[in-house]
């Protein structure tokens, strides 16, 4: 397989408190690169700033170019689940962003945030939250 051709996933986990890049070959198995908000930064209320996951993605950008990969497929995830944001956080876009500036070939981008079908009851009692 030529260097061209090598293409990977990016898994982007990207919450209110974090953004967590994760890039791995094309079967998920092999993990080539990892960098988490609390790696660029010191300070817990910044690790989901747009401007730490900017960074990030450069870390990541200049990674896996080494590695040769020039291509990814992008997964976007959110908190998601019962109790958890459905949303992505402040992180997802400019990651994205920041990859393609940097060279790297989106090949596509899929949300996989956890949605609930049913199951646990949600918190807040039989008359809701009162605020």
């Amino acid at each position: 397989m030529a260097k061209e051709d090598y293409v990977g996933i990016a898994n982007i986990y990207s919450s209110y408190n974090n953004t967590i890049i994760h890039v791995t070959d094309i079967t998920g198995s092999e993990t080539l690169s990892i960098v988490s908000g609390g790696q660029i930064t010191k300070q817990q209320r910044l690790e989901a700033h747009a401007n730490t996951a900017v960074v990030a993605a450069k870390r990541i950008a200049e990674s896996i170019k080494e590695k040769g990969m020039r291509q990814l497929h992008v997964r976007v995830r959110a908190q998601g689940g019962h109790n958890g944001s459905r949303y992505p956080g402040p992180g997802a876009q400019p990651t994205i962003r920041t990859l393609t500036k940097n060279g790297i070939k989106i090949l596509s981008i899929e949300d996989v945030t956890p949605i609930p079908h049913g199951g646990c009851r949600k918190k807040g009692g039989r008359r809701g939250r009162r605020v």
